[in-house]
């Protein structure tokens, strides 16, 4: 018994490690050097072939230049603004989108369940940048929305939303709209259908018992579908690039040019490495709040 906990235990944490520690410690590294003329293009101020004392000197001789040119730029400040912010609306949006066809499907009939599931899930059987290049035709001035809108009278001339953060906004809600709907649907799913009955017959209006009943039971359910929405969102590259115009400003993109444009891998990992911190530590910090709830409750 105790080897099979041990292995239980030992599997997510060299999961862990292999994928997220050794990673972040190499771009952590990254960080702490200088840009260089050479490949790859950086000097690192750590030699690990000099033993402690090489360790030592290192630290005692530590800047943290990288970092303070990220403070002198207001560029990278205004990129995490503005990711910060496209990322939170677009997971408010999604969120009032995807709740209602969630609920939807948890109260529809059980042989009907497989079949919206199935639709839910079916835009991933297509590559996500052809999605991508398909909301490029549909938005552009000459595309089916605006051909639509004109054939139906809504307005007389065709509207620009390609290149714009409303096309940036509606990328990110149609992809990651199945990543909010599942969570809140396998919490709905699982409630107790005659908590509601009982909420109704105590003389709650059926509004008043979705907000004192349905809601709270799926609040696991929500939180878990804006993490799957907001931290994707946040870093993402591929939309704004391709349905953002000029003027959109994500820190995925700044994060694109300093490394593949700029070549300057230590400020681009400084990047890299900031906004790994502004995804953990709200993760932490709700975590840790779950576990108080949870220990209060005992």
């Amino acid at each position: 018994m105790d080897l099979r906990r041990t292995f239980l235990i030992f599997v997510p944490f060299a999961w862990l490690l292999l994928l997220f520690l050794i990673p972040f410690g190499i771009v952590l590294k990254i960080s702490l050097s200088d840009i260089a003329l050479s490949i790859p293009p950086y000097t690192p101020q750590l030699d690990l072939s000099a033993g402690w004392s090489g360790i030592v000197e290192y630290f005692q001789a530590l800047d943290l230049e990288n970092y303070v040119f990220l403070t002198q730029d207001n560029l990278y400040f205004l990129a995490y603004m503005s990711s910060v912010q496209i990322a939170f609306i677009s997971m408010v949006i999604t969120l009032i989108v995807g709740y209602p066809i969630a609920y939807g499907m948890a109260k529809a009939p059980d042989h009907w369940r497989p079949t919206l599931m199935m639709l839910v899930i079916l835009p991933f059987w297509t590559s996500f940048l052809i999605r991508v290049y398909a909301w490029m035709g549909i938005l552009s001035q000459e595309g089916f929305l605006n051909q639509f809108l004109l054939w139906i009278g809504i307005i007389d001339t065709p509207l620009t939303i390609l290149n714009t953060n409303w096309a940036v906004y509606i990328g990110i809600v149609y992809t990651y709209l199945p990543f909010m709907i599942l969570p809140i649907y396998a919490a709905l799913e699982k409630m107790d259908g005659s908590l509601m009955e009982a909420a109704e017959d105590l003389g709650c209006s059926q509004t008043s018992a979705f907000w004192l009943v349905t809601f709270p039971l799926s609040r696991p359910g929500v939180i878990a579908g804006c993490f799957l929405v907001f931290i994707p969102a946040l870093g993402e590259v591929v939309i704004p690039s391709l349905l953002g115009g000029s003027q959109t400003l994500m820190i995925g993109k700044v994060l694109w040019e300093e490394f593949f444009s700029n070549r300057d891998w230590p400020v681009a990992s400084a990047v890299a490495v900031i906004l790994l911190l502004i995804l953990v530590i709200p993760i932490v910090l709700f975590q840790r709040n779950e576990q108080k709830q949870r220990e209060a409750g005992r």
